[in-house]
């Protein structure tokens, strides 16, 4: 069955950071629809003011937090001890679990692209041990199809294995799609499926689709995609929703109110950050 589109959602332009410009596709007020999606932000500037502030130091707990950098670089630093950069085509995956305190600086270059998203962790995993993991081109492959390409960020394609992620399946797909053309992509009929039109427009399930707009897509074990006059890139992100309660405060997503009580109080008794162990 094909999959066709049940929600589309246009972000807003806002500052988070220190003062990096950016659009906010995801949010508090998506999080049940887009379930296990929780944030997604958008960068795409060509001027460096618009970021370079970075985003400093800061707590996550209970999320996994996954960059992916078209263009440009960003550089993280974290609690555990990592500090790694990435760029061009690349991944940054970090699981927070039970707390880490991290920053992100984002150098000048000619252009920033890319998207971060916020993946739910289960309750049973909220507390699990902070780690970080870098996806380099090295490890990402590229398949060719008359009508384009994917890059396999993580998960499974067509058989290909990428990036595995330890505690919910995540498929993520970066679609180059020429001018003219329909792909079909197969998914999971159990899976949670969105798409994010990160460059041009496109139509997903025969629907047209503006640059820059996240769909969640109906069930299906398939979804069409079609280009016309101009090409468009366009990210599939795929995983298995939890259906659990989400107790969200600023960097910290919960279950409950008691537990994002809890967290906020670790951070003012210094109590945070509970292992130190790498990825």
């Amino acid at each position: 069955m094909e999959r066709k589109i049940r929600k589309q959602v246009t972000g807003y332009r806002t500052q988070d950071g220190a003062g990096v410009n950016l659009v906010r596709v995801l949010g508090n007020r998506t999080v049940e629809d887009f379930d296990p999606f929780l944030m997604l932000d958008s960068f795409d500037s060509t001027n460096p003011a618009d970021y370079i502030a970075g985003f400093p130091l800061h707590p996550h707990r209970g999320i996994e937090t996954i960059s992916y950098v078209y263009r440009g670089f960003m550089t993280h630093r974290d609690s555990l001890g990592n500090e790694d950069t990435i760029g061009d085509g690349e991944v940054q995956w970090m699981t927070a679990g039970s707390g880490i305190l991290h920053e992100e600086k984002l150098p000048a270059s000619p252009r920033l692209l890319g998207v971060q998203l916020w993946l739910n962790l289960p309750a049973k995993n909220k507390m699990v041990h902070p780690a970080y993991k870098s996806i380099k081109n090295r490890d990402i492959e590229e398949i060719g199809f008359d009508w384009g390409k994917v890059r396999l960020l993580a998960g499974e394609f067509e058989g290909r294995k990428g990036f595995l992620s330890k505690y919910l399946p995540l498929n993520y797909y970066d679609i180059h799609l020429n001018p003219n053309s329909t792909a079909v992509i197969k998914t999971d009929p159990e899976h949670s499926v969105m798409m994010f039109t990160l460059l041009g427009d496109a139509f997903i399930g025969d629907a047209l689709v503006k640059e820059k707009t996240a769909v969640k897509l109906t069930s299906g074990d398939f979804v069409k995609i079609k280009t016309f006059a101009k090409k468009a890139h366009v990210l599939f992100i795929g995983s298995q929703a939890l259906n659990e309660p989400v107790a969200w405060g600023g960097p910290i997503v919960m279950n409950t109110k008691e537990e994002l009580l809890k967290a906020f109080d670790d951070l003012r008794n210094g109590t945070f950050l509970k292992d130190t162990i790498s990825y």
